[in-house]
């Protein structure tokens, strides 16, 4: 089935929020991230980050159903452990766009729709002023007992997206990946490109 992607707003944005939450849990489960996710949290950040000037959701339709979405919105609205490594050198987060998740279910993948989530977040960056993008990608060793065979990281599209790996930009981000007991950090590497 053919994928539609296009930005929710308004009163169909706010009506996806579960759904979307719900999307989440179930892309973010596999590996790299492993999360072992909480809808009520989920809920509650996806308000958060939808409720940040200039910010924008993305959605990939096939039919009604939502099976893929991607997030995005000025830095300047993130946490601070988003905001830290940029502020500690001294770079204005008030002009870089911070990309959110980007999952799709994976019987929709290889269509483009990566492609078009890009796309759509930055336009939004650029319509706000932005002059960079920025996202953060979740550091796993090779020899992680959870990588599946014949597992390719995403970085090569990254790449041909413009997007490099920021040398020392680490910040860490906690949550409860399957297996454990309670959240704890993992070690999130920026990726920006200039717009």
């Amino acid at each position: 089935m053919s994928v539609a992607v296009r930005p929710l707003t308004g009163a169909e944005l706010h009506a996806a929020l579960d759904d979307l939450a719900a999307l989440r849990i179930a892309v973010f489960a596999a590996y790299p991230y492993l999360y072992d996710g909480d809808a009520a949290y989920e809920a509650d950040y996806l308000k958060a980050f939808v409720a940040a000037p200039d910010a924008v959701l993305v959605a990939a339709f096939a039919g009604a159903r939502i099976v893929g979405a991607a997030t995005a919105s000025p830095m300047a609205a993130q946490k601070a452990e988003f905001r830290a490594p940029f502020e500690q050198r001294g770079i204005d987060t008030t002009r870089l766009f911070y990309f959110g998740e980007s999952v799709l279910l994976p019987e929709y993948r290889g269509q483009g729709v990566g492609h078009a989530f890009f796309d759509h977040r930055e336009a939004q960056a650029a319509r706000a002023g932005a002059t960079g993008a920025t996202f953060a990608a979740v550091i796993r060793p090779d020899d992680h007992p959870a990588r599946p065979s014949g597992y390719v990281p995403l970085d090569a599209f990254w790449i041909r997206r413009g997007y490099a790996p920021i040398d020392g930009f680490v910040t860490q981000l906690g949550w409860k990946e399957h297996g454990e007991a309670e959240e704890s950090l993992k070690p999130m590497q920026y990726w920006m490109r200039r717009l």
